[in-house]
């Protein structure tokens, strides 16, 4: 699949679990009216910052696709990162706003009525919506840290239509209504590690830091091992976005790959390499033969 047939694929994706969550965030807005359950209130406003963040994540999925110009060089693929930094803020505010209203719920004096028939009914509804919103967007989160944001944040829903119909049958049963707040809590316990993972994510590729899953040291020795290669170094792997690493290296080869003409079968050769093993489709390789690596600045080995 093309990197233009991802992007179409993921905006199709994303526009469908909008459409799901949407529906979902307006039968639990009005079930937590109904109920008087904060538990739904929680999960409904979690669904809002949801359909935000999914909104924001097809805009940055959209922008990404645009072809590169002459001032933006790599295109605009580095929107998607910036709409999962958006996402991950939401999660954030969301978090320590059902957190303040949990709390507050638990020291007042009185537990205010929660209905648990249409909490659990409402409950339900929004489990199986979000499961199928789940596996719609689940074949683009691998590729694509936009994408696993939004992939979280429907996650997150899922488990969150899963508290509260536990706090509603855990009323429904024992009439412990302070179920509903605990259960508020339990839902903004899970919702801050997420948001972490994607921030933490989004800062290792704004600040240019090798791919977790990318070993340079490994890189270094499959560049070393080819013929005629006698050195490398000015190593530089960065990502774009997730799922797009880019590599430069300056290489020393031997004099006699000059006087040959193989300088061309020799990068095609390192370029398909990293191709072929470490999944970096954009490689940029400076050969160089020893005499010039020798009086380089040193700031470059």
């Amino acid at each position: 699949m093309t990197h233009n047939h991802g992007h179409a694929a993921n905006r199709n994706r994303l526009l469908i679990a909008i459409g799901i969550v949407g529906c979902v965030l307006v039968v639990e807005a009005v079930g937590a009216w109904i109920s008087g359950s904060l538990a739904l209130l929680a999960d409904a406003g979690h669904m809002l910052s949801d359909v935000t963040g999914l909104i924001i994540a097809l805009m940055a999925t959209i922008v990404a696709a645009r072809p590169p110009t002459d001032r933006q060089t790599f295109g605009y693929q580095r929107a998607e990162v910036f709409g999962a930094l958006i996402n991950g803020l939401i999660l954030v505010v969301v978090a320590v706003f059902v957190t303040v209203g949990a709390i507050t719920r638990l020291v007042e004096a009185g537990q205010p009525d929660v209905q648990s028939t249409p909490m659990l009914v409402v409950a339900v509804i929004g489990l199986v919506a979000n499961a199928v919103a789940l596996l719609v967007l689940r074949p683009g989160a691998g590729h694509s840290i936009n994408m696993r944001g939004a992939y979280l944040e429907v996650f997150g829903d899922l488990v969150g239509s899963f508290l509260v119909i536990v706090a509603a049958i855990v009323i429904m049963l024992t009439g412990f209504v302070a179920a509903d707040a605990i259960a508020s809590l339990a839902i903004a316990a899970m919702i801050l590690p997420r948001a972490f993972v994607l921030l933490r994510d989004v800062v290792r590729v704004l600040s240019e830091s090798a791919p977790a899953d990318t070993d340079v040291a490994q890189i270094r020795e499959h560049i070393l091992g080819t013929a005629g290669v006698v050195d490398v170094h000015d190593v530089h792997v960065w990502a774009i976005t997730s799922g797009a690493p880019v590599f430069t290296a300056h290489v020393v080869v031997e004099a006699q790959v000059f006087r040959s003409g193989s300088t061309g079968a020799l990068l095609d050769e390192l370029s398909g390499c990293l191709s072929k093993h470490f999944d970096v489709e954009h490689s940029t390789f400076q050969l160089e033969p020893a005499e010039h690596a020798a009086h380089e600045d040193e700031l470059h080995r």
